[in-house]
């Protein structure tokens, strides 16, 4: 299996260490998101990566380069002419993904527990195009799912603004954890090209498509503020 990384992003709410440098070498206990999020996935097995690079890409092309890739096959997705974020960073990304086999997706600035064998045995159950992590934890924007775990909405808990593929029955909303799995199938349904968000996606396809949640409980900590490196440092050794 292969895993997309999504590297790309500016990183904006990390300044200043973004000012001159990717968050995704922003580093935890002296070890940076990548390395961390690279041997996270070696250790279910997971070997071939494509990252995806926008925001001072040559010092993560360097960094990979001086450790030698850590062992695994790498390919760069260089955005280095237009960030195009998770969407667009998706479809331009598809020369190494479109295959038979199934993939991930993680964004760079996550760092979690989540046990990927369940995650992947899950998604491959359900036989979506795409399954979601997910968790019940604080977030101003969450998605809202039916008793079947099938996306049916989007609620921004600050502004209470909506989108619902259906009336409101109670759905469970849960906070997106930026762990994907997406079977190639994904190619055929996007219909937005350029820069643009996958989000923005799915919850297009949700009218017309199953979309699943995977719930869990693992650990997981957005490392965008520099308040959460120090609590993902309390947290990942």
């Amino acid at each position: 299996m292969k895993a997309l990384i999504f590297a790309a992003g500016k990183g904006t709410r990390l300044k200043p260490f973004t000012d001159h440098h990717p968050k995704a070498l922003a580093k935890v206990n002296g070890v940076s998101l990548l390395e961390r999020n690279i041997k996270y996935l070696q250790s279910y097995g997971i070997n071939d990566f494509v990252i995806n690079v926008h925001h001072f890409g040559n010092q993560i092309i360097e960094f990979l380069k001086d450790n030698q890739n850590f062992g695994a096959h790498i390919q760069i997705s260089d955005e280095k002419d237009q960030l195009l974020e998770t969407g667009g960073g998706l479809v331009f990304a598809r020369k190494f993904l479109d295959f038979e086999e199934d993939f991930l997706i993680l964004n760079a600035d996550i760092l979690t527990d989540l046990n990927i064998t369940e995650f992947v045995k899950y998604h491959q159950e359900k036989k979506d195009f795409a399954t979601l992590a997910v968790s019940d934890r604080k977030s101003s924007r969450k998605l809202l799912f039916n008793p079947e775990m099938v996306l049916r909405g989007w609620v921004n808990i600050d502004t209470g603004e909506q989108r619902l593929a259906e009336f409101n029955k109670g759905f469970k909303p849960l906070a997106f954890s930026g762990i994907h799995c997406i079977n190639p199938a994904i190619f055929g349904k996007i219909k937005r090209t350029g820069k643009f968000s996958i989000m923005e996606e799915y919850l297009d396809l949700m009218h017309t498509e199953k979309i699943h949640g995977f719930e869990h409980q693992a650990k997981l900590i957005d490392v965008g503020k520099p308040e959460s490196v120090m609590e993902a440092e309390k947290h990942f050794k």
